[in-house]
């Protein structure tokens, strides 16, 4: 698991994919949340720009994020 700490008081849910490394661009990141491929906290996001806060944890492709302030 990965940990992403928040520099701000959120992140958008694409820039914390970027952040990891898991997609290599915005656009990438938009599809797979369009496609249904993200979970936040355990439910699919369909949003890009979900904020996530402390606490979240999103999961992708088998890798997990988790958001630390």
């Amino acid at each position: 698991m990965q940990t992403i700490y928040l520099r701000d008081d959120y992140i958008k849910l694409g820039q914390a994919l970027k952040a990891a490394g898991l997609v290599e661009s915005g656009v990438e990141a938009k599809l797979v949340i369009q496609d249904g491929q993200v979970k936040v906290n355990g439910n699919v996001e369909i949003q890009r720009g979900k904020k996530l806060v402390a606490g979240d944890v999103v999961d992708f492709d088998g890798e997990s994020i988790k958001i630390e302030a």
